[in-house]
């Protein structure tokens, strides 16, 4: 946890750990107070910068990470949203009783629908998958918390001191559990969430400069802004999915785009490398174990197979274990082979005809996405390199392996 003595005088921000969001939520309901104060608009792009700031100040990593972007980003649309002068024309115009519930559930509606839009390139860019129908369900999720959990939650409190809670907290367990049914039945409807490849980074960053454009702009200019955001949306929509993918580790590899099915190297890859799997190749359903894949001959060591691509066939020699095999035969099983991948380390008498990855090779990369027709590989280095998390890890495996490679070498013989 973050929270250290009274380093955070907020208590909700010491009981969560004083994450990215609550670290945010603290931030601008100070600095609304302090603009209530001195008479200044609190509802400004302005409170956001000062919130990035603090953040920023004293944990500048975070801006990579999804906990951050998401954050502030929706924020950032609520603001642009409700500081527009029409929005603010109508929040404040005179209206009748129906007219008022009418209007609630429509800004609830409007409000929802640009933060799952605004979201989306940033959940796409993260987790590979995206959805819509979070602004329905925020009609319903957003009152039912504020006018029934919530005042149920406070007079049960109260009540509790005279030992007369109990009805009441009956009654928000009910509320609570109509909540998560809702929160099922939309996350479980057909085409709640839409799986798509990972996009690169600069389609990625497109998104973020359209976006910070058409917010920040009070003119007409600011739909100049739609123009990256469209471009973007296009490159998503023509991403292709991967060859092949394989982990960082080596222990885990993906075949996709086989016939509707994702073929994985075992059949009892667990579940965060098998979900990630899925998220990357943007595939839905259960994958077929590479031993019951017609398309591919296994052994106890190694599986081999081919990949037809646009102008030619690519095989591959994928290692199922760290065993040691002998290295003439290796080098032999190589050479007729385009791609080899291990999680041990490799020979160099194993020279494929294009791609060798091994352990050494994943130390510095990462994980690999590999796309054949364009002779393309992509890895999680080319994300990370240049961050001091990434590059000291890198160090420190370098080192390990050097020492290992010292001790070994220099053992007297016996």
């Amino acid at each position: 946890m973050r929270w250290e003595g009274l380093k955070y005088p907020n208590s909700y921000n010491g009981i969560t750990g004083a994450e990215v969001p609550t670290i945010r939520s603290c931030a601008a309901a100070l600095l609304v107070l302090a603009a209530l104060a001195l008479g200044r608009d609190p509802v400004s792009p302005r409170l956001i910068a000062a919130g990035a700031m603090l953040v920023l100040v004293f944990w500048p990593e975070t801006l990579m990470g999804p906990s951050f972007q998401l954050s502030f980003a929706a924020v950032t649309a609520i603001i642009a949203l409700h500081d527009h002068p029409k929005m603010r024309g109508w929040a404040t115009a005179d209206l009748s009783w129906p007219g008022r519930l009418a209007r609630f559930l429509a800004m609830l509606f409007l409000t929802g629908l640009l933060i799952e839009f605004t979201l989306m390139p940033i959940a796409l860019y993260h987790f590979s998958k995206g959805g819509l129908y979070g602004a329905l369900a925020n009609m319903i999720a957003i009152p039912l918390t504020t006018f029934v959990i919530m005042p149920l939650e406070a007079i049960a409190l109260l009540l509790d001191i005279a030992g007369l809670g109990a009805p009441l907290w009956w009654l928000c367990g009910a509320a609570l559990d109509a909540l998560l049914t809702l929160a099922h039945a939309v996350s479980d409807a057909p085409g709640a969430v839409t799986l798509f490849p990972k996009m690169p980074p600069w389609t990625f960053a497109l998104f973020i400069f359209g976006g910070l454009w058409v917010f920040l702009w009070r003119s007409r200019a600011r739909w100049l802004g739609l123009v990256p955001i469209a471009l973007a949306s296009v490159l998503v929509a023509l991403q292709p999915v991967p060859d092949l993918l394989i982990t960082g580790d080596g222990q885990h590899i993906a075949i996709t785009g086989q016939q509707g099915q994702m073929v994985v190297l075992r059949a009892r890859t667990g579940d965060f490398a098998l979900q990630t799997l899925s998220e990357s190749a943007a595939f839905e359903g259960e994958p077929t174990a590479m031993e019951d894949w017609r398309e591919a001959s296994c052994s106890a060591e190694f599986c081999s197979f081919a990949l037809p691509g646009d102008t030619r066939t690519f095989t591959a020699l994928v290692g199922r274990n760290r065993e040691r095999v002998p290295e003439r035969a290796l080098a032999a099983a190589c050479r007729r082979a385009d791609i080899v991948i291990a999680a041990r380390w490799l020979p160099r008498s194993c020279r494929p005809r294009w791609l060798k990855v091994d352990r050494a090779m994943l130390a510095r990369t990462g994980g690999l996405a590999l796309y054949l027709d364009q002779g393309a590989v992509r890895t999680v280095a080319a994300n990370h390199r240049g961050h001091p998390w990434w590059d000291r890890a890198v160090a420190l495996r370098e080192a390990d392996r050097e020492a290992k490679r010292a001790a070994r070498f220099s053992t007297p013989p016996r």
